[in-house]
């Protein structure tokens, strides 16, 4: 029996980043960036407290980094302020009516805040919520759309020292409750609605129901976005414009500890309650930072776009704290990809002139089954840079992305990190690393991550395994909320070092390809193989537009493979076609791969941030009905055909 995980994906390609981009890059060759990540990795305290002279302090550490068991405090002694650094460090530096955010909303009519403008609204929501009783320490949920008033509120809580713990607008009632019971938040921020393919969704009812539970909240502050209407408690219930109208525009920002708590942010496990992960301020700060500017190459004029929401770990990092801690130009965007046609991320690339955009794999599935005509209505001539977040991207996607929409001048960052690591650890370069579709390539400045097999020994070249973070990194998350038992548990028990949970293996060039969750491995026959490759391969048919795979249970083979695909455009569903399909993987990466069972679906259980629900598909191939919480998923109503179509 194999004590590794086997790899099928046969990847040759390489391309490499025009020379045009690597001369202007802040990393311009692979050999500057061996010579950076060796210094980091030799003395990383020294490397990274080299790097922290970039932040603003009012005191200066004692101490760069103390481990306790897996524990780890990064600059203790330290006093800053992370609002302070993302606001009032730029305005000093003379970037007072630079543009920090721009936010377009479903409608399109947009709003632009500069960093002075941005400023104001923070200092006036921190003094509003000061009176209310917020302060250094208290935990505030916010429960909010894509809308100006969430970045303020994450910044106006990071202002006075409490902790924010944003929960994603598009979770239930049940979700909302399960995380306010956990942080004990005694303040909510929500509002009267929020709008989602130009309909209404009513959040505030939402919090409504959730809260008929949850005794520790004091006071609920209500954004008016939809002018739906709603409930108001007296005494309880607040209107945010209301609250901020008659505030001062200047707040002091609070000296906090390096190691006080930022934000709580809870991840959904497969099973059981939510965890939740938490980060503290100087070190969070400094690697969302360090990884911002190196990994988009970020210049004074960019217009950077991502499109994850900030209800997720990559909003907070990437569209909120690493932007405006580079005084970047950051897009919030409030409505969903389709809407009101598919090509409306490309109409806002242009409206912007966009220079850096970043999304998620399944978002460019989805794209590109919509077919080409899309992009090609657009210019896309702004775009230097495009990045990939979220889960491996498989070849066809990488390359339809880069040929479609960065016309084969864009490098492409694709970016492998979690809501643990608070930063992105394995990624390109993209000035100096050449690029192979389909991996996330080198680590990040610091990072020492390595393959491990089940026995703990290390994995050989292309022989996949655990994917382990062998040292401590300045992001990463701390404990989890209340429960440290659980952060030793499920992150440092079976190695010792951070187990990320992810499966993966590194290549004869050192490139590292992530094969998919581990509880996302099926074992065929004894071999035990990555979900991610065998759903690459059927991607990588000219008919297929998104596969997921799952495995169900085989009298002889232990477990065999079931596969949901969904074609392009086009394409006709057929017995014929499934055979094709069979062959094409049998071909492609070794006849052990081939699916036993294929079901065409026109579409899969995902969130609305687009993450396919694997644990549901692989209930319908058991033949289970044993779903978990389905309020998340975007449309609920897909499982009901799945099932329907479930092949015996």
């Amino acid at each position: 029996m194999e004590d590794y995980i086997k790899s099928i994906m046969k990847e040759a390609r390489v391309f490499y980043p025009p020379k045009s981009f690597s001369n202007k890059a802040h990393i311009k060759n692979i050999k500057e960036y061996e010579r950076l990540y060796k210094q980091s990795i030799k003395n990383p305290e020294k490397f990274w407290a080299e790097q922290a002279k970039q932040l603003e302090w009012f005191k200066k550490w004692d101490t760069v980094l103390r481990n306790e068991k897996n524990f780890f405090k990064w600059f203790e002694g330290g006093k800053l302020n992370v609002c302070y650094n993302c606001l009032d460090k730029n305005i000093k530096s003379g970037k007072k009516e630079k543009i920090a955010l721009i936010w377009e909303p479903e409608s399109g009519k947009g709003k632009t805040y500069t960093y002075g403008q941005l400023l104001k609204e923070v200092c006036k929501f921190a003094n509003a919520l000061k009176k209310k009783g917020v302060k250094k320490g208290k935990v505030v949920q916010i429960y909010l759309a894509m809308i100006p008033e969430l970045l303020i509120s994450m910044l106006a809580c990071a202002r006075l020292g409490a902790i924010h713990s944003v929960v994603f607008s598009g979770f239930s009632a049940d979700s909302l409750k399960d995380r306010i019971l956990d942080s004990k938040s005694e303040f909510l921020i929500t509002s009267d609605g929020s709008f989602r393919n130009g309909k209404v969704c009513p959040i505030k009812d939402n919090a409504d129901a959730a809260i008929k539970a949850c005794p520790s909240i004091k006071s609920i502050i209500v954004v008016k976005r939809t002018n739906n209407k709603i409930k108001m408690k007296k005494n309880r219930d607040y209107w945010f414009h209301e609250l901020i109208e008659n505030e001062k525009d200047f707040c002091k920002a609070e000296h906090m500890d390096s190691e006080d708590p930022l934000f709580i942010l809870y991840t959904s496990g497969s099973t059981g309650k939510p965890k939740g992960v938490l980060h503290t301020q100087a070190g969070y700060l400094l690697y969302a930072q360090q990884t911002f500017k190196y990994i988009f190459d970020i210049r004074d004029d960019d217009i950077y776009f991502c499109t994850a929401d900030i209800g997720w770990i990559t909003g907070h990092s990437y569209i909120v704290y690493g932007p405006l801690a580079n005084s970047a130009t950051t897009i919030m965007y409030e409505g969903a990809p389709m809407y009101p046609k598919p090509d409306r991320f490309w109409n806002i690339v242009d409206k912007y002139k966009v220079t850096i955009f970043y999304t998620a794999p399944t978002a460019i599935r989805a794209l590109a089954k919509e077919g080409d005509k899309w992009p090609n209505k657009s210019n896309l001539s702004s775009l230097r840079l495009l990045g990939t977040v979220g889960e491996p991207i498989n070849p066809e996607a990488w390359l339809w992305y880069y040929k479609v929409i960065g016309k084969e001048k864009c490098p492409i960052v694709d970016t492998w990190w979690q809501t643990e690591t608070g930063g992105i650890l394995i990624t390109p370069l993209p000035g100096a690393i050449p690029l192979k579709p389909g991996s996330a390539t080198k680590p990040f400045f610091g990072i020492v991550a390595d393959i491990f097999k089940e026995n703990g020994s290390k994995a050989k070249v292309n022989e996949g395994g655990y994917l382990v973070i062998k040292k401590p990194w300045p992001g990463m998350l701390r404990t989890v909320w209340n429960n440290p038992k659980k952060y030793k548990k499920t992150y440092f028990e079976k190695f010792n070092v951070y187990l990320t949970g992810d499966s993966a293996k590194i290549d004869e060039d050192g490139y590292f390809w992530i094969m998919g969750r581990l509880d996302d491995v099926i074992k065929v026959s004894g071999h035990r193989m990555g979900t991610a490759e065998i759903e690459s391969s059927l991607v990588s048919h000219k008919s297929v537009a998104e596969a997921a795979v799952v495995p169900f249970p085989h009298k002889i083979k232990g477990q065999a493979i079931y596969a949901f695909v969904i074609l392009k455009k086009g394409n006709q569903k057929s017995e014929s076609l499934k055979e094709e399909l069979k062959k094409h993987v049998g071909k492609t990466v070794g006849p052990i791969a081939k699916p036993d069972k294929i079901q065409f679906a026109d579409d899969l259980p995902k969130t609305r941030s687009g993450k396919i629900m694997r644990r549901m598909l692989k209930a319908i191939a058991e033949g289970s009905s044993e779903f978990g919480n389905v309020s998340t998923l975007a449309d609920p109503e897909v499982i009901k055909k799945l099932q329907e179509e479930r092949i015996l």
